[in-house]
C-alpha cells in the first residue's frame, strides 16, 4: 500500500485510498480504526544490524550483495561545520545516508514485517 516514490501515487491518491477504505468498511456497518504515524525523522532511526539481517534473512540477500549494503551503512561517520568551525567526527550509527537514491526502498524493507499479521515485528 506504498504510495511514496510510485508512478502515479501522491499524498492525494494515498488519502483517497483511506478514505474509501474506510467508507466501505463503514458501509457495511463494521467498525473502523486508524492509526497515523508521523515517520518525517524514520530514515534517521533505522538499526543498521537490523536491516542487514532484514535483507539476509526475509529478502535473501547475501554474499558480495550482503557485503555490498554493509559497506554502504555499516562504519561511516559525520561532522558539521557551524560559522566557520568545524566539529570533531562522530560515527554514524543508526540511519541511511541522506538524500540517497537507496533510503526509500530500505525503508520499505525495514518497515516490511509490520505488513504481517501473524509475525512479531523483529
Amino acid at each position: 500500500m506504498q504510495s511514496a516514490y510510485r508512478p502515479n501515487h501522491s499524498t492525494e491518491t494515498a488519502l483517497l485510498r483511506v478514505r474509501n477504505d474506510l467508507l466501505c468498511i463503514l458501509d457495511e456497518r463494521k467498525a473502523a480504526i486508524l492509526v497515523l504515524l508521523d515517520l518525517s525523522a524514520a530514515f534517521n532511526t533505522i538499526d543498521q544490524t537490523i536491516m542487514l539481517t532484514r535483507l539476509r534473512d526475509r529478502f535473501g540477500i547475501t554474499a558480495t550483495c550482503l557485503a555490498w549494503f554493509e559497506s554502504y551503512l555499516v562504519n561511516r561517520s559525520q561532522r558539521i561545520q557551524m560559522h566557520g568551525r568545524i566539529s570533531a567526527e562522530r560515527p554514524v550509527v543508526f540511519g541511511f545516508p541522506q538524500g540517497s537514491v537507496l533510503g526509500p526502498l530500505m525503508f520499505i524493507c525495514y518497515t516490511a514485517p509490520l505488513g504481517d499479521k501473524r509475525s512479531p515485528i523483529c
